[in-house]
Formats: structure tokens, C-alpha cells, sequence
């Protein structure tokens, strides 16, 4: 075998009795746990957003960020649920650039796993434990998900992992929300079937163990676009895509039919300022059509304290070092005026 095994990782058990989570972020993952929940199964209609940086790069604008949605939150609360995107993996087309701080702590430094998994287990905690908010993240590797499992309150399968079957079948055993993208190339009876997978009890191997899952009722659709085979972006975020999507659930017997529309990405061409635009679209479309209200549940809405994105090393504090991000006046703004539309 072609690899070079460097050293034998702690597992996750070991990892969280050396960073314990403590009562008072053990209390506030659950409020919002239970909040997520709620509005997933119809019993709460506010509006989620899921709103944060491209990737977590740095611990202190991660926080500082945080703190300013903890802030605002306190004036939506009634029309909004604002849960910060903590991502921590970062997955590359082609293996090729920053991978997020589980393998780099420091971008500019080399792979270091441990210290990774200690640092986004951290990070986690700081930004619940400061803000009262819980976190999403992505789970771009099944196996890893142990490490941060009591802490996140959402989990996200990205557009070139939800056809992997190790991550329905994760998916299906994970007891918070977790939003199936579709796929790179833009069908969507491939993201259905994860839904259905990740809805549905199962049997498998998961880290060396026989696992039995009971099934995730919260699995839901994430619509983020797509790209052709002549690599033009397309959007998937127009009444007629979401009409489409009520369409896809109603066929089969799905528990809580529900989207999330991921105002970034293919959606926008990955031209970010556009996510404002796209948002007042789709809020135009639930206002219009009471069965859209209902199946859309949230935007996921990539955003920074600076506009743009840099490369490493220009050390732009708050500026994104992956996909370009809405900045942080711009955010606040449609955050208040989202409030305004629900």
C-alpha cells in the first residue's frame, strides 16, 4: 500500500474526556436542538438560517462573528432561528487546496490531524459556550463525525458526497437535522434517495463496529444548484424548482417534508452579493404559495465579515480564504429585512 501511516489518532470517546462539554453548552446545544426540530416538523414557522462563513479558517473571526449574529438574534428571535455555519472540512474538487482546519489549524502550516480534531472541537465549544448558539458543519467525513457529535446542532451532506453510501447510512443515525445537497450535476431523484436512505433504520459498519440506526425523520433536501456538462452554473432556486420539489415528496411516504435553499454556490453563480437577490426571490415565492411556505425552511447564506475572499496568506482579518462571502454590513441588512418577510 502506497501510504505512510504517521501515528494512531485518538478516537473520539478519548477526545471528548479530554475536552468535555460542559452543562451550560450542553443546555444551549439542546435549545437549539429542539428549536431546529421544531421548525423542521411544522410546530415552529420561523424561518432558519444558516448563515456563516465559506469555511471556518480562524478561531477568532469565527467568534467574533458568531458574537455579532448571537446580537442580532436577539432582535429576529420571534421570525428567525440564526444558526452560525462552523465548517470545518473543506472539500476540494480535486484534492487540490486549503482542506479546512481539521487538517490545517493554521493555513499557512502543514496537515496536523490531531491537532486539527482538538481545534475544530474547541472552536465548537467557544463559539456555543460565548453565544448560546448552536453550530453547522458539514460532514465530509462519516467517520470523523463522533469527534464533534454532541456539539452540532445541524449536519450538511455536500453536493459530491450525498450518492456515498456510508454517508446516507451515517446520516440515518445522526439525531439532529441533516440537509441532503443535490448533487454537482443537478438530479435530483440522487439527493430523494439519500433522503430516503438517511429516513429509513439500517445495519452497517461504522468505525470498525456493527451499527444499527433507527432512521433520521429531520433528513431533508437541500436545493444549491448545479453545473452542466459544459460547466455552466445553474440556479434551482426558482417557484418552479420548489414546485418541482413538492412534487419529488408528495410520491413517497417522506417524514417532514422540508428544503433548505443554499443562496450560494451554483444558485448564485458563486457570485455572492447575489445571495441578497435570490433570497427576496424565494421569499416572494413562499409568500405567493402557501405549500412552498411550508416546504422551504431555511436559506443557507455564506457569509464573513468582509466581502470577498483573499488568499492565504494576505491575512485580511475576516476575509474569507475559500469562496467568496457576503460581508457583514450587507448580511445584517438581509437578515433584518428576512425577518421582515416571514
Amino acid at each position: 500500500m502506497n501510504m505512510l501511516f504517521e501515528r494512531k489518532l485518538a478516537i473520539p470517546m478519548e477526545v471528548k474526556e479530554m475536552y468535555p462539554l460542559t452543562a451550560g453548552v450542553s443546555d444551549a446545544v439542546e435549545k437549539t436542538r429542539s428549536a431546529l426540530a421544531a421548525v423542521m416538523e411544522g410546530r415552529d414557522d420561523r424561518l432558519v438560517l444558516i448563515i456563516g462563513p465559506c469555511s471556518a479558517d480562524r478561531e477568532d473571526a469565527v467568534l467574533d462573528y458568531a458574537s455579532r449574529l448571537a446580537e442580532i438574534q436577539e432582535k429576529v428571535k420571534d421570525k428567525l432561528l440564526l444558526v452560525p455555519r462552523v465548517y470545518t472540512n473543506k472539500p476540494r474538487t480535486t484534492g487540490e487546496g486549503y482542506m479546512g482546519m481539521l487538517h490545517q489549524p493554521d493555513p499557512e502550516a502543514k496537515p496536523d490531524m490531531f491537532k486539527g480534531i482538538v481545534s475544530i472541537r474547541q472552536m465548537h465549544m467557544r463559539v456555543v459556550k460565548e453565544t448560546g448558539l448552536g453550530c453547522a458543519d458539514e460532514m465530509l467525513y462519516p467517520e470523523n463525525y463522533k469527534y464533534i457529535d454532541d456539539i452540532l446542532c445541524y449536519v450538511a451532506v455536500g453536493a459530491r458526497s450525498v450518492e456515498d453510501q456510508q454517508h446516507r447510512l451515517t446520516a440515518s443515525g445522526i439525531e439532529v437535522p441533516v440537509g441532503m445537497k443535490n448533487p454537482t450535476g443537478g438530479d435530483l431523484s440522487v439527493m430523494m434517495n439519500a433522503i430516503t436512505a438517511a429516513q429509513h433504520p439500517h445495519t452497517f459498519i461504522y468505525r470498525g463496529w456493527e451499527a444499527h440506526s433507527q432512521g433520521n425523520p429531520l433528513a431533508h433536501a437541500i436545493l444549491r444548484g448545479y453545473v452542466d456538462k459544459r460547466g455552466v452554473s445553474h440556479p434551482n432556486y426558482h417557484y418552479e424548482d420548489l414546485m418541482l420539489l413538492l412534487q419529488l415528496y408528495a410520491e413517497k411516504s417522506y417524514m417532514n417534508p422540508a428544503c433548505v435553499v443554499d443562496l450560494n454556490h451554483s444558485n448564485s453563480g458563486k457570485k455572492p452579493l447575489e445571495q441578497v437577490r435570490i433570497a427576496r426571490e424565494i421569499m416572494q415565492s413562499r409568500a405567493y404559495n402557501s405549500d412552498v411556505r411550508r416546504l422551504v425552511k431555511g436559506l443557507m447564506i455564506e457569509s464573513y465579515i468582509e466581502d470577498g475572499a483573499q488568499k492565504i496568506g494576505e491575512g485580511i482579518y475576516g476575509k474569507s480564504i475559500t469562496d467568496p462571502c457576503l460581508g457583514w454590513e450587507k448580511s445584517e441588512r438581509l437578515i433584518l429585512d428576512l425577518a421582515d418577510m416571514v
